[in-house]
């Protein structure tokens, strides 16, 4: 038998923030309800559930905006990794996204493992385009050029 629950915030894997959810009774009564994530739904609970569903647009209206002017900051930059390779131009080991996220966030951008996707992992000399996905299909293009480490 489950328990109807509003949510307080957003519980990963179940719902956000405003969310009526029905859950087990011991996951509410031994996590979501001691907590503070969720209370029992009951008549009450439908104007709390409203406001929460205010706060949570206006919120997502927010993340939007600064979403935007990040992506506007971002579009057309070029970023330079620089890496151990041979003389061939084949690196010893690979960029990843991580390495990625990383060389973007020390230049002053706040972006997330999330939004930055590769098909493969770069392993040669080059230049290569790269998408940066925000929420909502916000995108930014930027480039990312591989050099030989200096000595």
């Amino acid at each position: 038998m489950a328990n109807k629950l509003l949510l307080l915030e957003d519980v990963e894997d179940l719902g956000r923030s405003g969310d009526l959810v029905a859950v087990r009774p011991g996951y509410a009564r031994n996590f979501l309800v001691p907590q503070k994530k969720a209370v029992v739904a009951d008549k009450n609970t439908v104007r709390l559930q409203e406001k929460l569903q205010n706060e949570r647009a206006q919120k997502a209206e927010e993340e939007k905006v600064l979403a935007r002017q990040m992506a506007d900051e971002l579009q057309g930059k070029e970023f330079t990794v620089h890496a151990k390779m041979d003389p061939d131009g084949q690196l010893f080991g690979s960029v990843t996204v991580i390495d990625l996220v990383k060389l973007i966030q020390k230049h002053g951008f706040k972006v997330e493992k999330r939004h930055v996707t590769l098909a493969s992992p770069l392993k040669a000399k080059g230049d290569y385009p790269l998408v940066i996905k925000f929420d909502d299909h916000i995108l930014a293009e930027v480039t990312i050029h591989v050099m030989p480490e200096m000595k």
